[in-house]
């Protein structure tokens, strides 16, 4: 539902209660609450998937709930719960000589930015928390933040780790955006819109009505934008900014505790996040694949979130897959690779378009 509905529904049964002065908090508060639950769960999930995909790839058989001294319950499904619980115990450790302050921000800050990046992801035709008709530009604009974290907590520290982790964020992060949001580009040319469930309504038809089908550049633009997210979000085998063979854990060197844990926190958020923008994007969102098949509203939250959560497999299919490359290797990818196609995509795109849709 959309925020309207749940301040409506909030009017009615709570006016009586508490008074409308408290309405409009609470109407903000809840999609706020639900949001942060649903990306406690949805991380606890995928670290769990995480650690039994990874082991498979390597012939081993991950987390079974066998220790010593240790049960992780029945097939380690309590292993991510352990793991968050020794991260909260941990002694949370500054460096006397870091900037307090920014060492502080700088993992809330991460967080804060992809927790905001929820409120414009779709997850069925009317389950939205702001349908914004920038909604696309609004997804691709609070994901910076995340640059501004990395540098921070870089500087902040204080170790020389931590500033070289923070520099290659910057460098990283800022040149992969650039294919990232022109391969989505042509998304917006075909659509006519930057409202998330517009492009996603565009889409309706059936499997051949997704985007990515649409003409022979779109599976192009769809491969740059998704390993470009990949660099983004600072997964292996792009995961320079913390490489721990070279930086120990680049930018995440000196943190400990709750705030190391934001950190990879917020890149799970983040994988999420650009997952839904591929889906919603590229795949036909909330759509089924077949018409009349399992098409109903009903269904639509099933696709989204299938489509998202296939798309974060391969993410993890790949880091465990592919070694990490070097920092020169992954610049000229960006620069000499990835930005030239995705501007022959635009052009391409834009003469189908004109000799085969006009």
């Amino acid at each position: 539902m959309t925020v309207d509905y749940i301040f409506d529904f909030l009017t009615s049964l709570l006016d009586g209660l508490i008074g409308s002065d408290y309405l409009l908090l609470l109407a903000m508060l809840i999609p706020c609450l639900a949001i942060f639950g649903f990306i406690t769960v949805y991380a606890l999930v995928v670290i769990y998937a995480e650690l039994k995909v990874s082991s498979f790839i390597q012939d081993k058989v991950g987390p079974m709930g066998q220790g010593v001294g240790l049960h992780a319950g029945k097939w380690g499904l309590l292993q991510p719960v352990a793991d968050a619980l020794k991260l909260l115990l941990k002694e949370d450790i500054i460096p006397s000589s870091a900037d307090k302050p920014l060492f502080i921000l700088a993992p809330f800050m991460i967080f804060i930015g992809a927790f905001i990046s929820f409120v414009a992801i779709p997850f069925g035709d009317s389950i939205i928390v702001a349908d914004l008709n920038i909604g696309l530009f609004y997804i691709l604009g609070v994901g910076s933040i995340a640059v501004l974290s990395l540098i921070l907590a870089g500087w902040a520290s204080n170790n020389k780790w931590s500033l070289y982790g923070g520099m290659r964020s910057a460098a990283q992060i800022v040149s992969y955006e650039i294919p990232a949001g022109l391969s989505l580009i042509v998304v917006i040319m075909l659509a006519g819109t930057l409202n998330m469930q517009d492009i996603i309504t565009y889409q309706a038809g059936g499997l051949f009505s997704w985007i990515i089908f649409d003409n022979p550049f779109m599976p192009v633009a769809f491969v740059v934008y998704f390993i470009s997210a990949i660099a983004e979000t600072n997964r292996t085998p792009f995961d320079l900014p913390e490489s721990e063979s070279e930086l120990v854990a680049g930018f995440a060197t000196e943190y400990s505790g709750m705030r190391y844990a934001f950190f990879f926190l917020s890149e799970y958020a983040n994988m999420f996040v650009v997952s839904a923008v591929a889906a919603a994007g590229f795949l036909g969102g909330w759509h089924s694949p077949i018409v009349g098949i399992m098409d109903s509203s009903a269904w639509g939250v099933f696709w989204m979130i299938s489509k998202t959560g296939f798309l974060i497999f391969v993410m993890i299919w790949l880091r465990w897959t592919l070694p990490r490359l070097r920092v020169d290797q992954l610049m000229n990818v960006c620069w000499k690779v990835f930005l030239p196609l995705a501007l022959i995509n635009i052009f391409g795109v834009a003469i189908w378009t004109v000799v085969f849709n006009s």
